[in-house]
């Protein structure tokens, strides 16, 4: 071919020279990150092909997109954003009150009062409230999963959506494409031939593969009968009930709320579903009478990869920024941006007391070593740092001073600040920080502490594996 075509050669190299530069062109033009669009360069310079591949799939950006037009977003505000609550509650203290006006802005979530709340450490308990709740529905079940798998755990929930659905309770069921990956198309089917209304968010199909498979929607969130809510880390699947095939523990956290903040909940399910069905007929809201009264102040936090500010990330920081005395951090992944590296390290400077805590043996081998790129900076700033080594530790959690939990489905990584959709809560309640605390205490009692002396002893080969991807961890 080159003998016969002397000048296909150079002209496929000039034109790829000019689709890499255009790529380079594009990424510095839209003013990311510094860190993330070096390290896109890199890639699109030091991996021939490949690194275009992966910028057409996972580095493009959505800012600045409309999901669902502003007139139906304008008319979802109207008919279901939650009511707020006046900032002068004494669950607030001066600091909060800022961050509770910081997140309103960003989300469109007020504080709500007058809230209950069940903490799950572990899947079996989550699942047997769920169940028992689901049995329970009498009118609506709204339900969203980043992975909805076709397993036993998740063929009992399935099973348990069509039986409501075929006694005339409303069912809506959004799982992410990508994340249910595993389940069969009969899966899905099945429900919906039983009037179970479910629907794949970003569903990837060719021409659009390109354009949709590195935006994910992460959120886990269950709505019952507009009066009960689920929202944490905890997927449909198997091992988060049975552990790893090792014996090993898959450890998490989630909630079951009741009250005022199950509004935000239904706001946020309803703008998702508005996006996939251009004629939801979404329902008008009916909530129940709320029987709670108390000070229990909470706020629904979200984020996605068309938000032109990082909102999660931005109250993220807020609230470290703010800490007095204490930061404690659960993460599955551990790749701070920036900007949050570094508040984390005034704020340890300081005298705050910041702990990190992330499993020794993450689901992922790259993430792994992604993550541990980051201890000798933590350490050397006075981070504490702190290796899960009775299982996977998928919980996300933050918890700041002695008033303010955040926890929900973003970890504290590059992708779920950047990429992803995400919910989140902020808990302004003492007793809440105090059960969350002593939670954390009882997972150190599994962990392995780190000093700097005794890590700057692991293996050569795993510093520099570390240090290489520490380049591609922006882009991870």
């Amino acid at each position: 071919m080159g003998i016969l075509y002397p000048w296909l050669y150079p002209a496929l190299s000039l034109l790829y020279l000019a689709v890499i530069a255009g790529c380079i062109a594009v990424v510095l033009s839209e003013n990311r990150n510094p860190i993330r669009a070096l390290a896109w360069t890199i890639a699109l310079i030091a991996l021939p092909g490949v690194g275009l591949v992966f910028y057409l799939f996972f580095g493009r950006s959505l800012k600045g997109l409309h999901l669902i037009s502003r007139h139906n977003k304008r008319r979802l505000m109207n008919n279901k954003r939650p009511h707020a609550a006046p900032l002068d509650d004494p669950c607030l203290n001066d600091t909060d009150r800022q961050l509770v006006k910081l997140a309103e802005n960003l989300c469109r979530c007020p504080l709500s009062l007058n809230n209950h709340i069940d903490i799950f450490t572990d899947g079996r308990s989550k699942f047997e409230a769920l169940r028992r709740d689901l049995r329970e529905a009498r009118s609506s079940i709204y339900l969203q999963y980043y992975i909805f798998s076709d397993d036993a755990l998740g063929r009992e929930i399935a099973d348990l959506l069509m039986e409501k659905a075929r006694q005339g309770v409303r069912v809506k069921v959004i799982y992410d494409h990508v994340g249910s990956f595993s389940a069969s198309r009969h899966f899905f089917r099945r429900m919906r031939e039983a009037g179970v209304e479910a629907h794949p968010f970003f569903k990837v199909t060719f021409p659009q593969l390109a354009n949709r498979i590195n935006w994910r929607n992460h959120r886990k969130i269950v709505i019952i009968d507009n009066a009960t809510g689920y929202i944490g880390g905890m997927n449909i699947a198997s091992r988060y009930v049975e552990g790893l095939p090792d014996g090993s523990a898959w450890r998490d956290t989630h909630f079951r709320v009741w009250g005022e903040i199950v509004e935000s909940l239904l706001y946020s399910f309803a703008i998702d579903w508005n996006f996939l069905n251009p004629h939801p007929g979404f329902p008008p809201r009916n909530l129940p009478e709320n029987p709670i009264h108390n000070h229990l102040g909470m706020q629904f936090i979200s984020s996605g990869p068309v938000d032109q500010t990082g909102n999660i990330s931005m109250c993220f920081l807020k609230a470290i920024a703010s800490a007095r005395k204490r930061i404690y951090i659960q993460t599955p992944y551990f790749l701070p941006t920036d900007t949050l590296m570094r508040a984390l390290e005034v704020a340890a400077m300081a005298q705050v007391d910041v702990r990190v805590m992330m499993p020794r043996r993450p689901d992922s081998r790259m993430l792994r070593y992604a993550s541990f790129s980051y201890v000798t900076q933590c350490l050397r700033m006075g981070i504490k740092v702190y290796l899960y080594e009775a299982g996977m530790l998928h919980a996300k959690a933050m918890i700041v001073d002695d008033n303010l939990v955040t926890a929900g489905s973003t970890n504290f990584d590059f992708r779920s600040f950047e990429n992803n959709f995400e919910a989140n809560l902020l808990i302004y309640d003492a007793g809440v920080n105090r059960r969350m605390r002593d939670i954390f205490f009882d997972d150190m009692k599994a962990c392995r502490k780190l000093t700097l002396n005794d890590w700057r002893r692991r293996p050569l080969p795993q510093r520099l594996m570390e240090s290489v991807v520490r380049l591609f961890s922006p882009i991870l």
